[in-house]
């Protein structure tokens, strides 16, 4: 395999094991060996990639691609035991930049694109916390969301278009048609026109059934997003865009080798709200009450990861400085003396007149002070705030190096639910939790104002009852996130771990549906198998990485 694919592709092949390991792990709990990692030169490359797998599937079935760049994925995603690709070797331009888009490529990491756009004060706001190692093609495969998501939505608002690779081995551009577009693509005869025909087709004999199966939740990574195909709002002028069901769909239906963004403007100025609360009973009028604030971010971290932030002082003294953290000192005496709050809520607001943001800042602070009888503090500057946002996006990372044999565990890291349910949802979420303390270490951190919840154990998966627990505990969470009409992943998408549970989340009608766009697109299943469909718990337990 690897001397004939020397001849069609100019850029690296490597079957050696030492970086065959690198790509065998990502972020999850999984641990999947590739025969060989492929650096694609260009689009050519690609193309005569997937061809050539094309051609000899019927000799080895086992042959498929997976495409992968930054690697930070939880869910599996980016592994597979064949070819993965590599896109952060030559993939990595960003192309151009104009007044109100960018066009790059997808091996771009966040943190270099974000630097190119801000040169023309414009900013792609779906980026997720791990902006500085993900890469833009990542972004859009899983549909990524983060901080500023409450106002901004996710990467699915701000594609227009992505050129891809088809099963076919041919690139096309995917963007919004109108209905005369789509008839003129439809009447094409060949494989672009036969994917159209038959996703329309799909569609128009499935519509109410898909329209009822969407997710009544502002955010949804959870199997292909057919519903999003029909699009008609302010991001999407026209009614049909196959470029929706690509964002989200973890590399399942092609390859992307380009893409366009629309970027927007951040506000000139951003100051902090931060609201200790108590208990968790008027949660859901506090989070209403301050969405109707219109922040641009609101975030959180609840009880479990301020005692473990106090614990661990010593490396957040190392991340803050010692000024900011004596600065800090204050604050942590106070919320000890008052009792450590159920959540600490942090909650961003911008504008582009200082005097408008402070007005606004104040009266929310006030209505909710006034109203609830809460704790809470607005920050003086950026470097104040900056002691807030490191507990709740460092917090993890360090607990993971204070905890002894027992590593990170994502697996049920990314529920959803409406906020009005949070004060139901949430206590029952920890008493289901609390349950496996024994096995276990979590915190609960998240995005309050949409009802986005991470929750990530730290575990020795070594163990073989540890182990067990991941498909116990994952059904029982998420049985009570579908009670709550949630779903079971809001950004983070579904990979090896949450693949078996989607016919569990949609019914077996949506399921086939996700099955049959499967097959349009990879008719010989080419791209990223087990992810979306086909996969089972079997599989998935079957890979776990054991090493702590």
């Amino acid at each position: 395999m690897l001397e004939e694919l020397k001849d069609i592709i100019k850029g690296e092949i490597s079957s050696d094991e030492k970086e065959l390991s690198v790509y065998s792990r990502d972020a999850s709990i999984f641990e999947i060996e590739p025969q060989l990692v492929v650096k694609p030169k260009d689009t050519e490359d690609i193309k005569n990639l997937v061809k050539w797998v094309a051609g000899n599937k019927a000799s080895n079935q086992e042959l498929s691609l997976t495409a992968r760049s930054g690697g930070t994925d939880m869910t599996g995603g980016v592994l597979n035991d064949s070819i993965i690709l590599d896109f952060t070797a030559h993939f990595d331009r960003v192309l151009e930049v104009g007044d109100n888009y960018a066009i790059t490529e997808p091996g771009v990491f966040y943190r270099d694109f974000e630097k190119e756009t801000l040169k023309k004060n414009l900013l792609l706001p779906s980026y997720p916390a791990s902006r500085e190692t993900c890469t833009v093609g990542g972004m859009v495969a899983n549909d990524s969301g983060g901080e500023k998501s409450l106002r901004y939505g996710k990467t699915e608002n701000y594609v227009e278009e992505l050129n891809v690779v088809l099963s076919d081995g041919e690139e096309y551009v995917l963007k919004a048609l109108t209905f005369e577009e789509l008839e003129q693509k439809k009447f094409q005869n060949n494989f672009e026109g036969e994917i159209y025909r038959k996703m329309h087709d799909l569609l128009e004999s499935n519509y109410e059934l898909i329209l009822k199966a969407k997710p009544n939740v502002s955010k949804n990574s959870a199997g292909y997003a057919l519903w999003n195909i029909y699009r008609s709002d302010q991001y999407s002028h026209s009614k049909f865009n196959l470029a929706q069901l690509f964002i989200g769909a973890q590399g399942t239906l092609g390859l992307i080798t380009k893409i366009k963004f629309r970027l927007i403007k951040p506000k000139k100025y951003s100051r902090l709200l931060i609201i200790f609360l108590k208990d968790l009973k008027s949660l859901g009028e506090v989070v209403n009450m301050v969405n109707k604030s219109e922040p641009e971010s609101f975030e959180s971290y609840d009880d479990h990861t301020f005692k473990l932030a106090i614990k661990i002082l010593p490396d957040l003294i190392k991340r803050m400085g010692i000024i900011a953290m004596f600065k800090f000192i204050p604050d942590i005496r106070a919320i000890l003396t008052g009792g450590i709050p159920k959540m600490v809520m942090l909650v961003e607001f911008t504008d582009n007149e200082e005097r408008e943001l402070m007005d606004k800042m104040k009266k929310c602070q006030k209505d909710v002070s006034d109203r609830f009888g809460v704790k809470t503090i607005i920050t003086k500057n950026d470097a104040d705030a900056q002691k807030y946002w490191i507990i709740r996006r460092e917090s993890f990372n360090l607990l993971r190096k204070h905890v002894q044999g027992k590593k990170t565990a994502p697996f049920i890291d990314d529920v959803i639910v409406r906020p009005e349910y949070l004060p139901e949802f949430l206590p029952k979420l920890n008493a289901i939790l609390d349950r496996y303390k024994n096995y276990m270490v979590y915190t609960i951190s998240g995005h309050p104002g949409d009802g986005n919840f991470h929750v990530i154990p730290l575990m020795d998966l070594s163990d073989e009852k540890s182990k067990q627990i991941i498909p116990e505990l994952s059904e029982k969470v998420y049985n009570l996130v579908l009670e709550y009409h949630g779903s079971i992943t809001a950004e983070h998408n579904d990979g090896l771990i949450r693949t078996p549970y989607l016919e569990k989340m949609y019914g077996s009608e949506v399921y086939k549906l996700f099955e049959k766009t499967k097959q349009i697109f990879d008719p010989k299943n080419i791209f990223n198998p087990r992810k979306k469909v086909g996969s089972d718990m079997n599989y998935a337990m079957e890979h776990i990485n054991l090493d702590n």
